[in-house]
C-alpha cells in the first residue's frame, strides 16, 4: 500500500549534444537581459565560450569559484554581479561553480542557469554550502536551485576517466540510499533505478572507452537522475559515513563514496529488501552489495579505505563519530556491526551484512 508525499521542484533541464550554443536563447526565456558566467580558473577558456555566445547579453566572466564556495569569494562575485548590472548568471563547471552560483542565489534571488560539466548532481539539489572561518555550513533553499539546466555530454568529453568514474559512483550512491530513504516515494525510486543503471553502463562503456560519446550521454542521463534524487530525499548511513570520513579525516569525497557504498548497502540489506532488489536489477546481478563491489572492481576504483590514506587507528575514531549524530537509517545504527562494517571497508574485503 502507497503512502507518500511528493513535491515536485521546478527547474527547465534541457539535454543534449550541442545544447550549451542554446544559451542566449535560455537566458532571454527566464527574462534576463545580462547574464554573469560564473567558472572556476581552470575553466576560464569554456566559460569565455559561454560569453561569446550570448554576445550584447553577456556581462562578462567571473572565474573565481573555489571548492567548497569560501564566503569572500561568494561576497566579491555578488558585489561584481551588481556593478556589471547582471540580472541572472550562469554557473559552467562542477560542484565548485555551481554552489557559488548558489550562494549568489541565496543572498540576491538572481536566477541561474546551470550547465554542468561533471557528474556531481548539485545542479538538481535546492542544497548549498558555504565556508566561513574554515567552518562549512550548508542548508536547503528552493531559491538556489537553478531555474535552467543545459546538459551537454560534449562538455564532458574532457573529463579525465578516473574523474568521470569516482564522480558516477558518488552519483549511484544518491540514487540507491533514495531507494530507501525515510521521505522517499514511487517517483524517486523509478528515477533512482534507472540512474543507476544509465551510469552503470555508462561508465563500463567509459572504461572501455573514454572517448566514447554515447558513453558519455548515457553517464550524463544517469547523473541527471541521481542528482534528482539527492535534490528530492533524505540520505542515510551510507552519507553519514562519508560526510563523517571526508570531514574528520580529510578523505578525498567521490572515492570514500565508491569504497563505502557497497558495504552500507550490505548492513542494510536485510531490511531494505525492495530497494536492493530494485538496484540488483538495476547492474543484473543477484544481490546488490555483491554488484556494486564487483562494479568497483570492473572500473579499477581503489578497494579499500586504506588505499586513499585512512589508518586502521583512526576506525574507532571514525566509528564514534559517526555514533554520535546518527542520520534517520531502516536498520538501527549500532556500535558493534558499525564498526565491522568500517573494518571490511578498510580492509577492501567483500561486503557483508
Amino acid at each position: 500500500m502507497y503512502e507518500f508525499t511528493y513535491t515536485t521542484q521546478a527547474a527547465r533541464v534541457v539535454f543534449g549534444a550541442g545544447s550549451m550554443k542554446l544559451i542566449q536563447q535560455e537566458v532571454e526565456t527566464l527574462g534576463a537581459k545580462r547574464a554573469l558566467v560564473l567558472c572556476t580558473p581552470e575553466q576560464k577558456a569554456q566559460a569565455g565560450n559561454v560569453s561569446d555566445l550570448l554576445g550584447p547579453s553577456s556581462a562578462g566572466v567571473f572565474d573565481g569559484a573555489q571548492m567548497h564556495v569560501p564566503i569572500e569569494i561568494a561576497r566579491r562575485a555578488r558585489e561584481h554581479a551588481k556593478e556589471v548590472g547582471a540580472d541572472c548568471a550562469v554557473a559552467i563547471g562542477g560542484g565548485s561553480t555551481i554552489g557559488l552560483g548558489k550562494a549568489i542565489a541565496l543572498e540576491s534571488s538572481l536566477p541561474i542557469i546551470a550547465i554542468p560539466t561533471t557528474y556531481a548532481g548539485s545542479e538538481m539539489t535546492p542544497i548549498y554550502g558555504i565556508t566561513e572561518d574554515g567552518l562549512k555550513r550548508t542548508g536547503r533553499d528552493a531559491k538556489v536551485l537553478p531555474k535552467t539546466v543545459l546538459y551537454d555530454p560534449e562538455l564532458t568529453m574532457g573529463l579525465p576517466l578516473k574523474m568521470s568514474i569516482v564522480s558516477g559512483l558518488n552519483a549511484i550512491a544518491h540514487a540507491a540510499e533514495g531507494l530507501y530513504a525515510q521521505d522517499g516515494n514511487p517517483v524517486m525510486s523509478l528515477m533512482a533505478e534507472e540512474g543507476i543503471r544509465s551510469l552503470a553502463c555508462g561508465l563500463r562503456g567509459l572504461k572501455a572507452n573514454d572517448r566514447d560519446k554515447k558513453a558519455r550521454s548515457e553517464s550524463l542521463y544517469g547523473a541527471w537522475l541521481c542528482g534528482m534524487v539527492l535534490g528530492n530525499v533524505g540520505m542515510s548511513l551510507h552519507h553519514k559515513l562519508c560526510h563523517t570520513l571526508g570531514g574528520t579525516f580529510n578523505l578525498p569525497h567521490a572515492e570514500t563514496h565508491a569504497i563505502v557504498l557497497p558495504h552500507a548497502l550490505a548492513y542494510n540489506s536485510t531490511v531494505a529488501v525492495e530497494a536492493m532488489e530494485r538496484i540488483a536489477r538495476a547492474l543484473s546481478v543477484s544481490f546488490a552489495p555483491d554488484g556494486l563491489y564487483q562494479l568497483n572492481e570492473q572500473l579499477g576504483v581503489p578497494k579499500g579505505l586504506r588505499e586513499i590514506g585512512l589508518r586502521e587507528a583512526d576506525l574507532d575514531r571514525a566509528c564514534e563519530v559517526a555514533l554520535s549524530n546518527p542520520y534517520w537509517n531502516p536498520r538501527p545504527i549500532e556500535e558493534k556491526p558499525l564498526r565491522g562494517l568500517l573494518q571490511r571497508a578498510w580492509e577492501g574485503a567483500r561486503p557483508s551484512a
